[in-house]
């Protein structure tokens, strides 16, 4: 699901890089959200829920 939405991000970002200047900041900021959220999981590990 994370990289799901990875994905989804960073196709939205480069679409708002190439066309939407108005709407690349926002785009920008999600990226942000989503690269420290992926950082965050991959550094915590998966966890097996009990």
């Amino acid at each position: 699901m994370l990289w799901t939405i990875f994905v989804v991000l960073l196709v939205l970002w480069l679409l708002g890089f190439i066309g939407f200047h108005v709407l690349g900041a926002y785009i920008h900021i999600l990226l942000l959200i989503a690269l420290v959220v992926l950082i965050l999981q991959l550094v915590g590990g998966r966890r097996t829920a009990v």
